[in-house]
C-alpha cells in the first residue's frame, strides 16, 4: 500500500470510452449440478484460434486449452491466483472438462495498473468459448479493484460448467491507487461501467462469429463493485441484457447512504469500543446506528484492520480529492481529530463538486430487465441496510418492482473465505449465487415466476459442507422484512 503526495493538479489519465445477491413463495430451488450438461449447438473444435477477433481490441491473444476452469488455467496459467484469492471458501468444488478457446487482451487505454500478461496495461479482458456451447453468455465486472480473473473461481468455473461463454473486465483500472486515473473526480469509476458496455459488445460479436449464431441469452452478473456494475448496466443498457445476478452491489448514490457515509463512523466509533472502559457499549450502539448489524461483532476486528480504513480513504480520494489537500488518499488509521482524518469525514457536508462526481455514477433503480439481488445480513464491509435494502426501494419507488426480485441471506457476510475462519456463524454466498442464476435462468423462461423478495433463513442445523453445496431461495415464513418491498 504505497501512499504518499497526489500528482500536482490531479494529473491523471484516462482513455478509451468516456468515462470497487421462481414458482411459489416456499419452493426451494437448488443450483444445478456443477456439471450439467451443456444444451445447445453441440461440440466446436478449437481450430485456428487467431481468426476469431475481438471487435475493438488494441491487442489479443488466444490459446485453444484443454480445460477452460481454474482446473486447467492454474497450471497452464490462464488465470492468476491472486486475482481472486479471499472470495470462496477454500473447499469449494472445481469443475472440470470444459475444453475450448481463451482470448485474452486489451481495448485501448493509457493507464497501465493492470500487470497481467506482462503487458502494463489497462482495459484487459478475458473471453472464454467452450467448445460444448448452451448457446449463452455471461459478462462480468469485478469485484473492488480487481483484475479480470477475479470471478474466475467464484462464478467463471460453474458457468462455463454450465456450457456459457463467458467475458470479464479489469474495468478499466485496478488496484489500490486506481483513482489517479481520470481526468476529474468520479471517473475512473464512471470507467468502470463504460468498460463492461464495451466489453459486452465485443463479447457477444466475438461469440458470433466464432459460433457462426449471435448468444441466445446475455446474462450480467457480479459481486460487490460488480454487483454495482450489473445495477448500472440494467438501469442505463439494458437492450444488452436479458437479465443480472447482482451479488451485495456497492450502493452509489449522490443523496446517500454510501460507503462514504457509513465508513466514517465505523473508523470513529470502533477504536472506542476496541479499547472497553465506560464509553465502549455507547460505541457499540454507534456501530449499530451506522448500518453494522447487531451480532456482527466478531467481524469488526478483522474489518476494521483489512477493509474500513482502506476502502474509506481510496474511495473517498476518487470522489473528494480535495478533503486531504495535497496528501493521496489520506492518513491511514488516523484518530479522530486529527486534521483531515477520514474518521471525521462528513460526506452530507461537503462542497456540490462532491455530490457531482457522486451523480456521474449514481444509481436510479431504474432496472429495464429482470434483476435479482442477493446479499448477506452479516455484510460487515457494505452492510445491507445501508445498501440493498436500500437499493430494493429504489427499485421499488421507480415502479420497476416486476423486474426485481431479493433475497436477503441470513449468515451471509461480504467475502466467502471469512466461512473458513467462521464455519459455526457464518454461510457462504456462492451456492446462493449460483442458485439466483439459476432462478434468473427460470424467470427468463414463459410460465416462470420467482419467489416474492425474502428473507433467505439461515438453516437451524446444517453442517458447512451442506452450505457450502447447497443453499434453496426458500422463505421461513410468507413475509418480507420490513426494510425491504
Amino acid at each position: 500500500m504505497r501512499f504518499s503526495f497526489r500528482p500536482p493538479a490531479r494529473a491523471r489519465r484516462r482513455g478509451g470510452p468516456a468515462g470497487l445477491a421462481l414458482a411459489a413463495l416456499t419452493c426451494a430451488l437448488a443450483p444445478a449440478p456443477a456439471a450439467a450438461a451443456p444444451v445447445g449447438s453441440g461440440a466446436i473444435h478449437c481450430t485456428h484460434p487467431t481468426q476469431v477477433r475481438v471487435p475493438g481490441a488494441e491487442h489479443q491473444r488466444a490459446a485453444c486449452l484443454a480445460e477452460l476452469t481454474t482446473a486447467g488455467t492454474v497450471v497452464s496459467g490462464h488465470t492468476d491466483l491472486a486475482d481472486w484469492a479471499g472470495l470462496t471458501p477454500k473447499d469449494l468444488a472445481v469443475p472440470s472438462g470444459v475444453p475450448g478457446l481463451q482470448i485474452d487482451g486489451y481495448f485501448p487505454d493509457t493507464s497501465t495498473t493492470n500487470t497481467n500478461n506482462g503487458w502494463n496495461h489497462d482495459a484487459q479482458f478475458v473471453i472464454r468459448l467452450p467448445d460444448r456451447w448452451n448457446g449463452g453468455l455471461v459478462v462480468a465486472g469485478t469485484p473492488g479493484n480487481r483484475e479480470q480473473y477475479a470471478n474466475d473461481r467464484a462464478i467463471a468455473d460453474w458457468v462455463l460448467s454450465r456450457g456459457y461463454a463467458y467475458a470479464a473486465t479489469d474495468k478499466g483500472n485496478t488496484g489500490l491507487a486506481f483513482h489517479r486515473d481520470g481526468k476529474e473526480p468520479g471517473d475512473a469509476i464512471a470507467e468502470w461501467n463504460d468498460r463492461l458496455t464495451q466489453l459486452t459488445r465485443a463479447a457477444r460479436a466475438t461469440v458470433a462469429r466464432h459460433y457462426h449464431r449471435p448468444p441466445s441469452r446475455t446474462l450480467v452478473t457480479g459481486m460487490s463493485n460488480g454487483g454495482y456494475l450489473v445495477r448500472w448496466q440494467l438501469e442505463n443498457h439494458p437492450g444488452l441484457y436479458d437479465g443480472g445476478v447482482d451479488w451485495e452491489g456497492t450502493l452509489w448514490r449522490s443523496g446517500g447512504p454510501t460507503l462514504l457515509d457509513f465508513l466514517p463512523r465505523a473508523l470513529r466509533h470502533y477504536p472506542v469500543h476496541a479499547a472497553g472502559g465506560e464509553e465502549a457499549d455507547a460505541a457499540r450502539s454507534a456501530l449499530h446506528t451506522a448500518g453494522f448489524p447487531a451480532e456482527s461483532e466478531f467481524l469488526w476486528p478483522y474489518h476494521h484492520k483489512v477493509y474500513w480504513d482502506l476502502t474509506q480513504r481510496i474511495y473517498r480520494e476518487e470522489l473528494d480529492p480535495g478533503f486531504d489537500g495535497p496528501t493521496e488518499a489520506g492518513t491511514p488509521f488516523c484518530a479522530s481529530g486529527t486534521p483531515a482524518c477520514d474518521a471525521d469525514y462528513d460526506y452530507a457536508a461537503r462542497p456540490r463538486e462532491v455530490h457531482k462526481a457522486m451523480k456521474k455514477i449514481a444509481l436510479t433503480g431504474r432496472i429495464g430487465k429482470p434483476l435479482i439481488t442477493l446479499h448477506g445480513t452479516l455484510d460487515v464491509l457494505l452492510p445491507i441496510t445501508r445498501g440493498s435494502d436500500v437499493y430494493a426501494r429504489m427499485v421499488h419507488q421507480a415502479g420497476r418492482d416486476q423486474l426485481h426480485r431479493y433475497y436477503r441471506i441470513e449468515g451471509g457476510t461480504h467475502t466467502d473465505a471469512l466461512v473458513d475462519t467462521h464455519p459455526d456463524r457464518l454461510r457462504p454466498l456462492t451456492p446462493c449465487h449460483r442458485t439466483a442464476f439459476t432462478a434468473l435462468e427460470n424467470w427468463l423462461s414463459p410460465g416462470h415466476r420467482p419467489p416474492a423478495s425474502h428473507t433467505v433463513p439461515m438453516p437451524e442445523q446444517a453442517d458447512p459442507a451442506t452450505l457450502l453445496n447447497t443453499c434453496p431461495l426458500k422463505a421461513r415464513g410468507d413475509t418480507a422484512p420490513s426494510s425491504t418491498p
